[in-house]
């Protein structure tokens, strides 16, 4: 297979593991993730954690935040790919009790994910995700 075939398969699999992330479970969003000490993660509910222990518990944290959810679809708004590394700019959108609410809310997440082969196997190694999604004046930037 091409480069191109492996980090859409990897994409895939990733979609489905965060289908699982929105029931609560982490463990198949974290075997998607390099586990090497230069992995990092900015997820929508924490700091950037670097190396894989952190980022592995604060995939955990995140999907404790989550029960009861369903992945309703990604919108894929550029990728490219290398031999070494690829990378995907993608709109995520689901549905789950987020935060001990017992009320099924919708969640929209903008997306980067950073992909490499490690060991003939390709990993993502960086992923940040917020819920900007719509266009926001420049003052919404601004911290009080």
């Amino acid at each position: 297979m091409s480069a191109e075939d492996d980090v859409d398969e990897l994409i895939k699999q990733f979609t489905l593991a965060q289908a699982e992330l929105m029931k609560g479970n982490s463990e198949p969003a974290k075997e998607m993730c390099s586990h090497r000490q230069d992995v990092t993660l900015a997820n929508p509910l924490g700091p950037v954690v670097h190396g894989w222990e952190q980022v592995a518990a604060a995939t955990d944290q995140g999907a404790s935040q989550f029960r009861d959810g369903e992945y309703l679809g990604v919108e894929d708004i550029s990728k490219y790919v290398t031999p070494e590394l690829a990378y995907i700019v993608r709109i995520e959108r689901a549905k789950a009790k987020v935060g001990g609410q017992s009320v099924v809310s919708p969640v929209t997440l903008r997306a980067t994910m950073i992909m490499r082969p490690e060991d003939g196997v390709w990993k993502i190694v960086h992923r940040h995700a917020d819920p900007i999604t719509t266009a926001r004046p420049a003052a919404s930037v601004i911290q009080q």
